[in-house]
């Protein structure tokens, strides 16, 4: 059994992965579609239980029949549930963008808030979307945990725990500010296209010399179709 790493160690290899990240995913981004704070929001709320491609084709008339929280707020429930049905659990997605809405309008004059402890009180709004909300619509650094974050930062054994506010408060003492939303964004990517759930492409993987859990050998030459930083670049 390898020795436990020191926190300064552990600290050296976070940067590790957050540099090699950042060259092979260098405009990582989230690809839902949003012109400002709300529409981010609303469509993050959206993005529960579906896929960002399906929530870019409702959101373009959406947006133009409620373009801000004061039209979502005064805004025919069963008219938002026609137009956002398709992305499911339409009618609790309708009760949760409402009552955001609603909120921001009384609490925050229209405004949709830039700090975590503001965002976390709106409905449908937990601290994931609300460090999404924060990192992309605002550029404050947040570092959302999901299930690809959850299963790479473990595989990477940069945390030995599952639970997402852990791993936040945890991987944020390793990597600078500045890196949290970048690095976010990038462990959602790679676990999409080659750290997957079921197999793991570790023989395509630009840190299987580095990753704990590589069931490539350090040292063995990369197969024949690894990733490029050129190739591997987009939108998550």
């Amino acid at each position: 059994m390898p020795a436990r790493e020191s926190p300064p160690e552990l600290k050296k290899r976070a940067a590790r992965v957050s540099r090699t990240l950042a060259k092979l995913y260098p405009n990582a981004r989230i690809s839902l579609d949003f012109e400002t704070p709300w529409q981010c929001l609303a469509a993050t709320i959206l993005s529960a239980q579906s896929t960002d491609a399906g929530v870019n084709r409702v959101t373009p008339q959406l947006f133009k029949e409620y373009p801000d929280t004061r039209a979502m707020a005064a805004a025919d429930p069963r008219h938002v549930e026609q137009l956002i049905v398709k992305t499911g659990f339409f009618r609790q997605k309708t009760r949760s963008l409402m009552n955001a809405a609603k909120k921001i309008v009384e609490d925050y004059g229209g405004e949709v808030p830039s700090r975590m402890e503001d965002l976390v009180t709106l409905p449908g709004i937990g601290r994931k979307t609300a460090n999404v909300i924060l990192g992309v619509a605002f550029d404050v650094p947040g570092f959302a945990v999901d299930t690809h974050v959850t299963r790479l930062t473990n595989r990477l054994r940069l945390v030995a725990t599952r639970d997402p506010q852990k791993i936040e408060a945890l991987v944020t003492k390793m990597v600078p500010p500045v890196e949290w939303t970048g690095l976010s964004l990038r462990l959602i990517l790679h676990g999409r296209r080659v750290c997957e759930a079921r197999r793991p492409r570790c023989e395509v993987c630009v840190m299987n010399d580095f990753c704990p859990s590589s069931t490539v050998k350090p040292g063995k030459p990369p197969a024949q179709g690894t990733l490029s930083p050129g190739a591997a670049g987009g939108g998550l």
